[in-house]
Order: structure tokens, then sequence, then C-alpha cells
């Protein structure tokens, strides 16, 4: 408990360190800023490994799966490649958000900023039920097998549906119990009007970034634990690939038009976590075939927008 207590104070020292000094005064966040900012998460993130191969190699850490050093590096960097990848995705719906609510750049960060907050939060307890049922119920993983696979299809066939924040379930019935003003009022998420508060595009805004997160993380949690069902390295590597997730997204939003085929890689990511799921208990794959698998499939997404020509129809008017 000694580890999960340390760990989970840096990462609130880091918050706090990142509201309260780096981002006191609100700013729009530069291109340049932003790839600063992503390189260091991912640069701490990947120096994380480091860590922990030690816990497991001085047995400071529980470790009910048996895990040697070599193999909790491994599964702890592919969990983590994992969850980037689908942070990627993340991505494009919160600039969707973003644009359908108005929300001018200079308040961005600060509503991304309390969105990671409460994604912490949601992550951290649906990490302790998913690891819970598959330790109690071992036919469970042949559920989210299945529940991964059907994600990867639904991904793969609404490529071109359009996403419209507001006609979510949960912005329809907020609107119906909470008096809401169409004005950005600076960074406030309310604003006193008559003696009432009324909530700003910003507070639902984050509302709506938070319940997609949820939904988000119902595929990549069961996706993590076709790696791995060891608690710590689930919770670390999903949440230092969360804590990058707002760099990144003032990094590459600016140029989602560009990633056109990293849609085909989530799937393929999906799919493959899916398969391996389904086969746990019949085939065994090295550590490093999934690492590689899972590496292979986010690389030549990317490689394949930024290398094949856009046609008529895929560039944006």
């Amino acid at each position: 408990m000694i580890v999960w207590g340390v760990f989970i104070t840096v990462i609130l020292f880091f918050l706090a360190l990142d509201l309260g000094v780096f981002n006191r005064k609100a700013h729009i966040i530069k291109s340049k800023e932003a790839a600063i900012w992503t390189s260091i998460w991912v640069s701490i993130a990947l120096a994380f490994s480091g860590i922990i191969y030690w816990l497991f190699a001085s047995e400071m850490l529980e470790n009910p799966t048996q895990l040697t050093p070599q193999d909790a590096v491994i599964r702890y960097l592919t969990g983590y490649l994992i969850e980037l990848s689908l942070s990627i995705d993340n991505v494009f719906v919160i600039a969707v958000i973003f644009g359908a609510f108005s929300i001018p750049p200079l308040y961005q960060h600060r509503v991304l900023f309390w969105g990671i907050l409460g994604a912490i939060i949601f992550r951290a307890l649906m990490i302790v039920f998913g690891v819970a049922l598959i330790n109690k119920f071992e036919w469970i993983i042949y559920v989210f097998g299945v529940f991964l696979l059907y994600t990867a299809y639904k991904m793969y066939k609404s490529e071109d549906t359009q996403f419209n924040p507001r006609n979510m379930f949960i912005y329809r019935q907020l609107r119906k119990v909470l008096p809401v003003v169409n004005v950005i009022h600076g960074n406030s998420f309310f604003v006193n009007r008559m003696g009432k508060r009324i909530a700003t595009p910003l507070f639902m805004a984050l509302i709506v970034i938070e319940f997609t997160d949820i939904l988000f993380a119902l595929d990549s949690i069961p996706a993590i634990l076709s790696i791995t069902a060891d608690p710590f390295i689930v919770f670390s590597s999903n949440i230092l690939a969360i804590l990058g997730l707002r760099s990144m997204y003032f990094l590459i939003s600016r140029m989602l038009e560009k990633f056109r085929y990293i849609h085909y890689s989530l799937v393929a990511i999906l799919a493959f976590v899916g398969i391996k799921m389904l086969l746990s208990h019949y085939v065994h794959f090295q550590e490093w075939i999934s690492l590689l698998i899972i590496a292979i499939a986010l690389g030549s997404g990317i490689i394949a927008s930024l290398v094949v020509p856009a046609t008529p129809k895929e560039i944006p008017k």
C-alpha cells in the first residue's frame, strides 16, 4: 500500500504543479509548448518502466500474477501503448466537443484539467472492479473479448458517423434539470443570476468530456486487462497515458485531418486484444509479441496518414 500511496501522491503533486504553477494564468497552449509537454509526459511514462522493474525485482509490490521484472516491464509498456493509442481517438472527440460548445482555446486547458482529474477517479474505480471480476470469474475474460471485438466492428463501421455532443443522453438530461447560459463567462463553470447558480458552456463541455471518457474507458480497461491483471501495472500505465492526454490534445488537435488512418490502427488494436482474450486459455502470446503487434498497428496508421496522399473526398472543405 505504501507504493500505491506514493504513486498517487506524486500524481496529485504533478496535477497541482500543472494548474497552480505552469498554468496558473489562462493562456492559449501553442504547438511548441504542447510538443514539449507531450515529450516530457512520454519520457516520464517510459522512464517509469525502470521503476516497475525495480518494484518487481525488489518485491516491494504485491505480485499476485507472479510476474518476473522483465515481464512486468513489457506488460507495462504494452498497456501504456494501448492506452496512448486509444487516447488519440479521445482527442478527436474532445475536439468535436469543444467545437460544439464554442469553448475558446484560452479556456480549454482548464476544462481538460478537471476532466483528467475526474477521469483518474473513475478509471481507478473501473480498474479495481475489472481486476476483481477477472480474478473471481475467469470466464469474464470471454465477455471482455467479445465486447472488444464488437467495439472494433462498430468503430470500423462508424468511420463516417457524425458525432454531436448535444444529442448525447447525459447532455439532454442535464438541460432538463440545470439552467444553462449560452455565453462564455471567462473560466467560470457557473455564474450567479438572480440568486441562482447557472452552468456555463465550460461546465457542460466538462460533463460531456467526463461522460465520453467513461465510455472510452469501457474499451480501454478491458483492452489493458487482456495484457495483465496486475492492478498496479494496469493503473499506472492507464494514469500516465491520461496525464499526457492534455498536451497531446493541443499538439495534434490542430492537424487531425492528417491522421486519416489512425482510425484503422485503433480498430486493429481492439480486434487483436479481443482475439487475445478469447484465446487466452488456449494460446499463450509471448509478451513481446503483443507489444510488437500493437506498435506496428499504431505506427502503420501514422506512417500511412503521412505518406499516402489524401483523395479529394478526404480533403477537408
